[in-house]
């Protein structure tokens, strides 16, 4: 391997200069002659350093790696290595969650309730949902730069998702989503693998946009599903109820290349 396959496959272990340095000593000599030991003595992650971070974290208030080290003097590395390495704290990704009113969280207990009493556990697990996401190649929003330092997931939050598969992607690249375009080319999709996967019983769901609210677009379903949950019955500003919206699409953006995608549509452009 080459200084920078080497540089990328140490995740920032060591510089590239470094790298590079005792690459040539290897080639040169057929080993590396440090001139001192490698890694100065533990200095900053002191037993008072480490429990003036840990005090900090504890109190609840949400606060940067940045915000520590400037407040405790101690550089942003060394934060990092006290949170992971002496605290055992792992930077978890925070999971927006929709404000709600005391009329919507009311809204959210009846549709609860209604489920509860018109699915069985079984039933629940033959639910598609149905959602959308714009996808804008110019840039995104770098979600891993919103984190919470915690010792487990259970401590950074306490909700998920989960599904037993998802339907084929249906891309929609020019223009906008009206009702008459999500009932030519989305529903039909949802139809088909619906059909595929769970046969003649199973529950279509969709949340409260405007092509899937739209009274055609409720005919349609109601004529085609073997089972539908209508508008009325979905509570408002609820994405976490749906494992598309609240956990897939964003593992979905994180998992894309966009480098590679900027760099193809700059080329075409």
């Amino acid at each position: 391997d080459g200084p920078t396959k080497i540089f990328r496959d140490l995740n920032g272990g060591l510089c590239l200069k470094t790298v590079k340095r005792w690459c040539k000593m290897i080639s040169e000599t057929g080993s590396i002659e440090l001139a001192g030991p490698l890694g100065g003595s533990r200095i900053v992650r002191t037993p008072a350093a480490i429990q003036k971070v840990k005090n900090r974290i504890k109190g609840g208030k949400t606060m940067s790696v940045r915000k520590l080290s400037n407040d405790l003097d101690i550089s942003q590395k060394s934060i990092r290595r006290i949170l992971r390495n002496d605290l055992g704290y792992y930077p978890y990704k925070k999971i927006i969650e929709p404000l709600l009113t005391d009329a919507q969280k009311i809204e959210r207990k009846k549709f609860a309730n209604w489920v509860r009493t018109n699915f069985q556990k079984e039933q629940t697990m033959r639910i598609i949902f149905s959602d959308e996401k714009l996808f804008d190649i110019d840039g995104i929003y770098n979600s891993q730069n919103d984190r919470v330092w915690a010792a487990s997931r259970a401590a950074a939050d306490k909700k998920g998702a989960s599904s037993k598969g998802i339907t084929p992607l249906v891309i929609l690249d020019k223009g906008t989503t009206d009702h008459a375009r999500y009932i030519k080319e989305v529903l039909p999709v949802a139809l088909k693998y619906g059909n595929k996967i769970f046969g003649s019983d199973w529950t279509f769901q969709q949340d409260g946009a405007k092509p899937h609210t739209h009274h055609l677009s409720q005919q349609w379903c109601r004529d085609n599903f073997p089972s539908f949950i209508g508008k009325d019955r979905w509570p408002p500003h609820s994405p976490d109820l749906n494992p598309l919206d609240y956990c897939i699409w964003d593992e979905f953006n994180r998992a894309i290349n966009w480098n590679k995608i900027i760099s193809k549509k700059t080329l075409i452009e």
